[in-house]
């Protein structure tokens, strides 16, 4: 049986970062299987894309490490910043003001639990 951890990284996702590291924070140090149940139950529109990620990382870890499937945990699930899209909106007086909407990466690591 192989030893070690494997992840899947899910990139520009059209949400926070902040609001993404919410629902990772939910999930973090979890077995896999009670893992997917939050992230099912959970009414926040970006648990769809953090469960994918999970599914895709543990789809990883038994295809390409031969990890056992039923001794996953989340080890580490992270979040960082992508790019922002600038738009402008007319203010009073001739102004304009920046909207920024940002876009998060994640990375989701499961390993085997001993």
């Amino acid at each position: 049986m192989a030893s070690g951890n494997a992840k899947a990284i899910l990139r520009k996702i059209r949400v926070s970062p902040q609001k993404l590291n919410l629902v990772a924070a939910m999930i973090r140090g979890m077995g896999t299987s009670q893992a997917l149940g939050v992230l099912t139950h959970c009414k926040k529109r970006v648990a769809v894309d953090v469960r994918k990620t999970l599914q895709s990382a543990m789809a990883n870890a038994e295809m390409n490490h031969g990890l056992n499937k039923g001794a996953l945990y989340v080890k580490e699930a992270y979040v960082g910043y992508s790019l922002k899209l600038k738009r402008h909106r007319p203010r009073g007086r001739g102004r304009g003001e920046v909207i920024t909407k940002p876009f998060g990466n994640l990375t989701v690591v499961v390993e085997e639990r001993n």
